[in-house]
């Protein structure tokens, strides 16, 4: 957890054992605000199930969807001279 003051990562990946600790890791960050992204991975070493979960801020998916938004806007103006780059060609 951040300390005070500290701002929290907008992405965080959960890893270890698949027991009771592991899901109070996650249970927590869920109460702090974060949501699951993707699927979580499981894996087995020989002796032990091994599980990842990412989490992310929701902020952080409105953040980057705005920045991708943003990033086509930009391509689709005639910013770059797009028309002529391909102008005579079908």
């Amino acid at each position: 957890m951040p300390s005070a003051g500290e701002e929290k990562l907008a992405y965080r990946l959960f890893t270890g054992p698949d027991d009771r600790d592991f899901c109070e890791r996650v249970s927590a960050a869920l109460a702090e605000g974060y949501v699951l992204h993707g699927s979580p991975a499981a894996t087995f070493n020989g002796s032990t199930v091994i599980v990842a979960q990412a989490l992310v801020l929701p902020a952080a998916i409105a953040s980057a969807d705005a920045a991708v938004a943003n990033a086509v806007d930009e391509l689709d103006s005639d910013e770059f001279g797009a028309d002529e780059a391909f102008e005579g060609h079908a």
